[in-house]
């Protein structure tokens, strides 16, 4: 009731290192929801199973204190993914954020651009926090077939279907005790979205051909590029799973809003590309460049550029020539204030006064080399291909309808290489 939620608020705002479980009555998770988002660690629902019960404490002791917990302005934890560093005011408060989600059990939504490290933020919540020796499970909620993904997220029996030779958990039972990232969640069929709601509800799963469940205990983040809030309104999402997934939002800023750790980001990148040798560096005028381009890949693009760069540099020092940078989209757009470019028409016999017409910015000035043109115009709906299909270059070979081979020559003549 109301009294129960300022109860967790006040524990939450004044004893942070102790950790609040909600029990609530059957059929009233929402009460819970609103209590996780008051600061509660976790819930249940009546009736308590006793495994439940001590699971919940056990992961609730090894919350620990605020001494457990790495302080969000420390030094990027070894083995940190180079796409969460940086010391702008946004990526501090990004860090911070996921200090603070770590403590508690409650679903996270992480919203952010393709390339800005939504599955790196979900592993850095789960290994900040009590279920960091438990599995960790990713999984591609948009690389899986509609047919296959009961199977894959609840497990089968054996002879359930055609192929079932042999028992198999699903993602939630291998996810069991730790955490479960639905990534691009947003891709989900309204079906999936169904059983899902209720897998997260009862926290039961029942494999594809058993009469039983299971209980199971995970802790659930998702993420995606698209605006969840937009695809409730469409009907492509449902309302009550958003509600369940969404109780605390992450949102990862995009490149282009922390231009300021360009030159930390690069300079850590161009250290990992050195392997053991001499370590490229950026003249200012390449700096200036990065530092002025959109980066439509985020921080993915930033790496892919750098080591096209260094694989194609004369020396030592990258230059901005190196860099390859697409142009038309990849450069900010100017201000809105600034005049179109106008170009003269010829006019036709007996028309009066000047005829102009706008030019768009790509068309006023022929590439200096056509192939070289051509070049950046395949890589970028290559690349545009492998980050919509996360680097699955079959899906990506599909949706290109070019061969495996093919596609595997392109990447290799173009550069387009994987981001690690």
């Amino acid at each position: 009731d109301g009294l129960g939620i300022e109860l967790v608020r006040e524990i939450a705002s004044d004893y942070r290192n102790t950790p609040v479980a909600v029990i609530t009555a059957f059929g009233s998770t929402d009460n819970a929801v609103v209590a996780l988002k008051a600061g509660a660690f976790d819930y249940l629902s009546k009736p308590v199973g006793l495994d439940q019960l001590r699971t919940m404490v056990r992961s609730a002791l090894g919350t620990g204190t605020s001494g457990d917990v790495p302080s969000a302005t420390n030094a990027t934890p070894a083995g940190h993914d180079l796409r969460l560093q940086g010391q702008s005011d946004v990526m501090r408060d990004v860090r911070a954020q996921i200090v603070r989600l770590a403590r508690s059990m409650a679903p996270v939504a992480i919203n952010g651009e393709s390339g800005s490290g939504k599955e790196l933020a979900a592993r850095d919540i789960h290994a900040q926090g009590s279920r960091a020796d438990k599995p960790f499970i990713a999984v591609n909620c948009g690389a899986i077939p509609e047919a296959l993904m009961e199977a894959e997220f609840f497990g089968y029996r054996k002879g359930a279907f055609t192929g079932a030779n042999d028992e198999r958990d699903g993602f939630f039972q291998a996810a069991n005790g730790g955490t479960l990232l639905l990534d691009e969640v947003a891709d989900l069929p309204l079906a999936m979205q169904v059983k899902l709601l209720r897998a997260i509800q009862e926290r039961r799963v029942r494999k594809v051909g058993a009469t039983a469940e299971e209980p199971v205990d995970v802790r659930l983040i998702s993420a995606t590029h698209k605006d969840l809030e937009r695809c409730v309104e469409t009907g492509a999402f449902r309302q009550d799973l958003f509600y369940r997934l969404n109780v605390i939002e992450l949102r990862l800023p995009p490149l282009r809003e922390r231009l300021d750790d360009i030159g930390l980001l690069a300079d850590g990148i161009l250290k990992r590309l050195a392997i053991g040798g001499e370590k490229a560096a950026l003249s200012q005028g390449a700096l200036d460049a990065l530092r002025a381009y959109h980066f439509p890949g985020n921080v993915r693009e930033l790496e892919n550029i750098l080591e096209r760069a260094t694989a194609f540099a004369d020396g030592d020092v990258i230059e901005a020539g190196d860099l390859a940078l697409k142009s038309g989209g990849g450069r900010r757009p100017a201000p809105e204030s600034a005049p179109a470019a106008k170009a003269v028409v010829p006019q036709s016999p007996g028309a009066s006064g000047p005829a102009t017409a706008a030019i768009a910015p790509v068309a006023a000035v022929l590439p200096p080399s056509l192939p070289d043109h051509l070049d950046n115009v395949e890589r970028e709906i290559i690349q545009r291909a492998l980050d919509k299909t996360h680097f699955n270059r079959t899906q990506a070979a599909e949706l290109l309808g070019i061969s495996f081979r093919q596609l595997r020559y392109r990447m290799q003549r173009l550069s387009i290489h994987e981001p690690e």
